[in-house]
């Protein structure tokens, strides 16, 4: 057994705590609990394994739906008693069919319907990709669609050259409100162009230190010696 996992604080059960992420948008999908031997597995195939505790019983994320979950990193909390995986999930992860099981929110004294808890530019990416779809009338968005990528380039032009001018003037209000209009319109553009946000994530991670995607090789990395 590998030594990080020897040395996590289990509870009275053998149990901790995992929390699963989507590792492109930050998205926090579900809490399940694993034990050593689950923990041991997910490393040993590379896909999400949890522990039952209804049932009793060791399982794979996603071997009976398909949705599974294939682990890009795995991390540990300071105390040693919850686990992080980092994810790319297949299909939904929560078993009523949301993307997340936190797909709810208090409010009041009541629970509603709450948008992800990804990244924003994630989360606008598919309202993008919705308007794309839907075309609904009346939208920007299917506006830009309808006109054609050409549009989308001579928008986006158009709002860098803005958003320089606002870096060239005082203050921050207008550079902040420029920036986010051209991040939409190369949100838009990404799209109409079929680049997924996610391969930008990705390109973004080989340049600036991507996590190991082969998890089976942290069974050979030791914990760092901060003493």
């Amino acid at each position: 057994m590998s030594s990080w996992i020897d040395g996590l604080k289990f509870d009275e059960r053998g149990l901790v705590a995992v929390v699963a992420q989507e590792a492109d948008t930050g998205e926090l999908l579900m809490l399940a609990w694993a034990d050593r031997e689950a923990l041991a597995r997910t490393v040993e195939t590379g896909r999400a394994h949890y522990w039952s505790r209804s049932r009793g019983a060791l399982w794979q994320k996603g071997e009976t739906s398909g949705h599974v979950q294939e682990v890009r990193e795995v991390r540990v909390d300071c105390d040693g008693d919850a686990v992080l995986y980092r994810v790319a999930q297949t299909g939904s992860a929560c078993h009523t069919g949301e993307g997340s099981c936190f797909h709810r929110r208090a409010v009041g004294g009541a629970l509603e319907h709450a948008p992800g808890t990804g990244h924003v530019l994630s989360r606008i990416e598919e309202i993008v990709r919705a308007r794309e779809a839907e075309r609904p009338e009346g939208s920007y968005t299917t506006y830009l669609f309808d006109e054609g990528v050409d549009k989308v380039l001579k928008k986006l032009g158009e709002e860098t050259a803005e958003t320089i001018v606002a870096a060239k003037n005082p203050g921050t209000d207008e550079l902040r409100s420029e920036t986010a209009d051209l991040l939409f319109h190369l949100l838009v553009l990404l799209r109409a162009r079929g680049l997924p946000l996610a391969e930008v994530w990705g390109e973004l991670e080989r340049r600036f230190g991507a996590p190991p995607r082969d998890v089976a090789a942290l069974h050979a990395k030791r914990p760092p010696d901060h003493s």
